[in-house]
């Protein structure tokens, strides 16, 4: 009777564990973060390239500190564009505002509003490189 007791217990706590699991947030899905490479062209001369792309980012979201391995240039086409350097005030750009970031300058963005932002962008990194870095 114990040992049937004990079998039970232990069944019965392996299934609230389950559903206590299966109450956590899924990953995320959609990404909060989409970019959509619209073009690639070779900079003459260089172990560079430009990469053009569609950059969407969801409404509220901050994508944490990273850089980017290149200079970046940026076109907000719609939305308000969040972004903080490091050591510099933070700064909201509107929708027809551009901007360039320095080659691996570290820093946090995101949409700035309750709408989603979309921006325009190009990445002129070495060739191979990621296109962003994550920082801790």
């Amino acid at each position: 009777m114990v040992r049937k007791f004990a079998t039970v217990a232990a069944l019965l706590a392996f299934t609230v564990a389950g559903a206590a699991l299966a109450q956590q947030a899924p990953p995320v899905s959609p990404s909060p973060i989409k970019r959509t490479v619209v073009g690639k062209a070779d900079v003459p001369g260089s172990t560079y390239e430009a990469v053009t792309a569609v950059v969407e980012i969801a409404p509220g979201f901050k994508a944490g500190r990273h850089f980017h391995p290149g200079v970046v240039f940026a076109q907000v086409t719609e939305g308000d564009f969040w972004l903080a350097l490091d050591g510099q005030p933070e700064k909201t750009y509107k929708a027809g505002e551009q901007l360039t970031l320095p080659m691996k300058a570290i820093h946090n963005e995101g949409a700035g509003g309750s709408a989603p932002v979309k921006l325009i962008v190009t990445y002129i990194v070495e060739k191979g490189q990621p296109l962003a870095v994550p920082v801790k």
